[in-house]
């Protein structure tokens, strides 16, 4: 396994491991699927996430990328959780995602608008 895919399962399980600690027993890394990926993590009904840990930030693309995961997977929500440098818990990651994305996560949480 190169250096780069190593660091990147690395993180990935780190996320699924923080998910799974938060009460979401089903979140696993899920295996690559070309064109059609549908993110990351699996297990989180609605919901693709992609997992970067990346020296570069490219929020821009890691977003259109999670969007496309999104509809790939007919979910709800897509998001991008990040590495934060010097960091190893995902816990101190950022989840990064789009304003539409945050303010329906909102209201679903609030129970209020539309989502």
């Amino acid at each position: 396994m190169s250096a780069q895919r190593d660091k990147g399962t690395r993180w990935e399980s780190a996320v699924v491991a923080l998910l799974q600690a938060a009460g979401w027993p089903h979140a696993e890394r899920r295996a690559l699927a070309g064109t059609r990926d549908r993110g990351d993590i699996a297990g989180v009904p609605g919901l693709v996430v992609e997992a970067k840990n990346a020296a570069r930030l490219d929020l821009a693309g890691w977003l259109a990328e999670a969007q496309q995961e999104r509809a790939n997977d007919g979910a709800e929500y897509g998001v991008v959780w990040v590495k934060r440098k010097g960091k190893a818990a995902a816990k101190d990651g950022y989840v990064v995602m789009d304003g539409e994305t945050f303010v329906r996560l909102l209201a679903a949480a609030l129970g209020v608008g539309d989502r």
